[in-house]
């Protein structure tokens, strides 16, 4: 076995919340053998596996008492042109920005509105990742699976998916049977723009001469250049961006909602009426709120920041505080959006 497996790991490094948690064991792995290796390892000492990528989307509550395995697959190859349709397999291990900023350069479209969003492309279809408009599922043709019990590889459809908001049949019936390996993406040839969203007409707008041609790659930059303006970088804040999920609700809530709070901030999409959690919680009074060293960012109170590097506890206890504080006045449960170990 070519594995390098390492023990009493630090992930403080493989989190982009900070959080100092430690793993018992921990390996890379670069290809489907040597993952199919590191199952078997698992198998063998009866250990707990985590297939972890650049843990945007995690937080670590505990160390972790089993074996982290880094996913690290890459490829970018097309795999079929159909017209004005091209499908494009790529590793679960490749950074999902820099394969959009890819895309693009290929002369790809359709995923321009999903620049900037932290984490690798096998991570993407877990939560099915959306932002200014547009989810994942629009353009995805399928995954590639990697059973952990039989070793077999498999493949899912996007209707097997089951996606929905922020969510897959990876969250639930898969997440502890089968790894994402791959996954191949139905893009287009030509570009049809959705900039529905106020925020990037204007930065468009601002930034376009009127006889200019609009092409995906000015959505791009407007899309990089407006979360770079709203967001905090990991880098620079330790973050995990968006923490809650906007809640659902249904017409007659919001009107009951509305009688009491006439500016709250809600839309449609895709037939469901959402909430912006983000305007709840500065409602409630937590914007910039700060305990244990853990704060909600002083621009967007979506995003929970560890500036003072403290623990995964003490980021959940900042995190429950509000969800309970949420139900208490507005009797709406806020959905945590990081996965949670």
């Amino acid at each position: 076995m070519s594995l390098h497996i390492q023990q009493n790991v630090s992930l403080q490094s493989f989190n982009t919340m900070a959080v100092p948690a430690q793993a018992d064991y921990l390996t890379t792995v670069t290809s489907v053998p040597e993952m199919h290796d590191a199952l078997s390892l698992a198998r063998r000492q009866n250990l707990p596996v985590l297939v972890l990528g650049e843990g945007s989307n995690t937080l670590f509550e505990h160390d972790y008492k089993g074996l982290v395995i880094l996913n690290r697959l890459r490829g970018m190859d097309v795999v079929e042109e159909l017209g004005d349709l091209i499908r494009v397999k790529v590793g679960a291990g490749e950074n999902w920005h820099r394969w959009v900023a890819h895309s693009l350069k290929q002369g790809w479209s359709g995923l321009e509105n999903l620049a900037l969003i932290p984490g690798l492309v096998g991570a993407a279809p877990m939560q099915n990742i959306g932002a200014y408009g547009v989810e994942l599922e629009q353009y995805l043709h399928s995954v590639e699976l990697l059973y952990v019990d039989s070793g077999e590889i498999g493949e899912l459809s996007r209707e097997q998916c089951e996606f929905g908001y922020r969510d897959s049949v990876f969250k639930h019936r898969h997440a502890p049977r089968a790894i994402i390996t791959a996954v191949t993406f139905e893009l287009n040839t030509y570009f049809e723009p959705q900039i529905t969203y106020p925020a990037v007409k204007e930065y468009l707008q601002t930034r376009m001469r009127p006889s200019q041609e609009l092409t995906a790659l000015h959505v791009f930059d407007a899309i990089c250049h407006i979360r770079r303006s709203k967001l905090p970088s990991p880098r620079e804040i330790p973050n995990s961006g968006s923490f809650f999920k906007n809640p659902v609700v249904s017409e007659e809530k919001l009107a009951s909602l509305r009688e009491h709070y006439p500016e709250i901030v809600s839309y449609e999409h895709r037939g469901q009426i959402k909430l912006a959690a983000a305007w709840l919680i500065e409602r409630a009074g937590w914007k910039r709120r700060q305990r244990d060293g853990v704060q909600v960012h002083k621009d967007q109170a979506l995003v929970i920041t560890n500036p003072g590097r403290a623990s995964g506890a003490s980021v959940m206890s900042l995190a429950r505080a509000i969800q309970e504080d949420i139900a208490k006045q507005f009797r709406i449960q806020l959905e945590i959006e990081p996965r949670i170990y």
